[in-house]
C-alpha cells in the first residue's frame, strides 16, 4: 500500500460495551448507542446480541439497512420481500436494505444460542423508499487479503488491493481481521469516512496514538483530510479478532422511531400509518 500523502488516523475515543440481560433468552450490549446521528453518520446503532429462539418476533423496517454478522451459531431468516431469507451460519453476513418497507424475523435454530452483531446504516433521502434488497454473504465466498500473520475478510468496500463486490447505497467498508500475536496491518479508508473498530477477541494497539484496547471495547477513529485517503494501523498484542466498519457520512436530518428511520416527523407518521393499515408490504408488490 502506497501511504504517501495518506494520513495515519488516531483513535479519538475508546469505550467498553456493557452487556445487559433483556430477558431469559436474550442479552445485549450497545456498541453504538442510538441517538448520536450526527456523530456516527452514516451509522445509526450497532447492537451485540446473544439470544435463543423467542427473543425476537416478526417486525418491520423502513428507510435504512441492517447489516447482520453472525459471530457464533446459526440464524434462520424470514422476510416479506423474498419469503425466505435463508440461513446464516457463523461468520456469514447479511445486508438487508429495508428501503420502502420489509417485515422480517431472525430466529436461531432449535436449541441454538446465537451471538450476532447488527448494524443499522442510514439511507439517504433519495433512497429511503427504494425497493427492498437482500445480500447474503457466505464467509467462504468473501474475498480475503492475507498479510504476515493476518487474514482480513472483506465483506464490503476494500482492503489493500482486495475489493468486495457488495452493493451499497452508502459507501461502507466492513472487514473482519484475525491476527496472530505480533502481526500488524494497515487498513486504508477514504479520509471522509467515519469509522470504528469493535474487538471480538484478544487485545491490540491501534492508531497513530497507539491506543491499547481489548475484547469488548470499541474504538472510534479520529478524523482525516476528507479529500485524501487515510489509514488506520492495527497491531496484535495477542491473538486478535476484530471488525471494522467505516462509511461516508450522509449529512441529512434523521428522525428515527422504533424500526423506522426517515428525514421528517411526517414521514415517520406515514410509515406507522402504512404498517397499521396493511399497505406496508403491498407497496413492494
Amino acid at each position: 500500500m502506497n501511504m504517501e500523502n495518506m494520513k495515519s488516523r488516531d483513535i479519538q475515543k475508546v469505550w467498553t460495551v456493557n452487556e445487559r440481560k433483556v430477558s431469559g433468552v436474550h442479552s445485549a450490549g450497545a456498541v453504538l448507542e442510538p441517538g448520536y446521528w450526527e456523530d456516527y453518520d452514516p451509522f445509526l446503532l450497532l447492537m451485540e446480541d446473544k439470544f435463543e429462539k423467542g427473543a425476537f418476533d416478526v417486525h418491520p423496517h423502513r428507510g435504512m439497512e441492517t447489516v447482520t454478522f453472525v459471530i457464533d451459531g446459526a440464524i434462520n431468516h424470514y422476510d416479506s420481500a423474498s419469503g425466505d431469507g435463508g440461513k446464516l451460519q457463523a461468520e456469514d453476513l447479511q445486508f438487508m436494505t429495508a428501503g420502502r418497507g420489509v417485515v422480517h424475523n431472525e430466529a436461531p435454530a432449535d436449541g441454538e444460542r446465537v451471538h450476532t452483531l447488527q448494524l443499522w446504516v442510514n439511507l439517504p433521502r433519495k433512497d429511503k423508499m427504494t425497493a427492498p434488497r437482500y445480500q447474503n454473504m457466505r464467509a467462504e465466498d468473501m474475498p480475503i487479503r492475507q498479510e504476515d500473520g493476518a487474514i482480513i475478510r472483506v465483506f464490503s468496500g476494500s482492503s489493500g488491493d482486495i475489493v468486495s463486490d457488495t452493493l451499497n447505497y452508502v459507501p461502507v467498508t466492513f472487514v473482519e481481521m484475525v491476527m496472530e500475536s505480533g502481526a500488524s496491518v494497515s487498513q486504508d479508508l477514504p479520509g471522509s469516512y467515519n469509522g470504528f473498530v469493535f474487538i471480538l477477541e484478544g487485545s491490540g494497539t491501534f492508531g497513530e496514538n497507539k491506543v491499547v484496547a481489548h475484547k469488548g471495547q470499541a474504538l472510534w477513529l479520529g478524523a482525516a483530510d476528507a479529500t485524501n485517503m487515510s489509514y488506520i494501523n492495527v497491531s496484535a498484542n495477542e491473538k486478535l479478532r476484530l471488525v471494522l466498519f467505516a462509511g461516508e457520512p450522509i449529512m441529512e436530518p434523521v428522525v428515527a422511531r422504533g424500526p423506522f428511520v426517515m428525514n421528517t416527523e411526517e414521514e415517520i407518521k406515514q410509515a406507522y400509518a402504512d404498517y397499521r393499515n396493511g399497505v406496508f408490504i403491498t407497496q413492494n408488490e
